[in-house]
């Protein structure tokens, strides 16, 4: 009976031991896997006067008109079940 005991012990010993190796080693998810891919960091900046009434910036690093929004974020959100939807930005009182 003793020997039931420790074949539990070392199966749950074994199966925590798995569990914590999957949580270290789990490879860090990319956001970005389009824009500018080589740079250390994607900053793009907007002068105000060039707003407009509205402008409508992409969020889900998938547009082909970067950084502005083209509707990528649509088929993405239908593909995976997210939610992501792009900024917009407008002047007050406008609709």
């Amino acid at each position: 009976m003793d020997w039931l005991i420790g074949i539990g012990a070392l199966a749950a010993s074994a199966l925590l031991g798995y569990y914590i190796g999957v949580q270290f080693t789990k490879k860090k998810c990319r956001v970005n896997n389009k824009i500018r891919l080589s740079s250390d960091k994607v900053v793009d900046s907007v002068d105000m006067e060039d707003l407009g009434a509205k402008k409508v910036f992409c969020r889900c690093w998938k547009s082909d008109q970067w950084p502005y929004c083209d509707g990528s974020h649509n088929r993405h959100n239908e593909a995976t079940g997210d939610n992501v939807a792009p900024l917009i930005v407008k002047k007050a009182g406008e609709a």
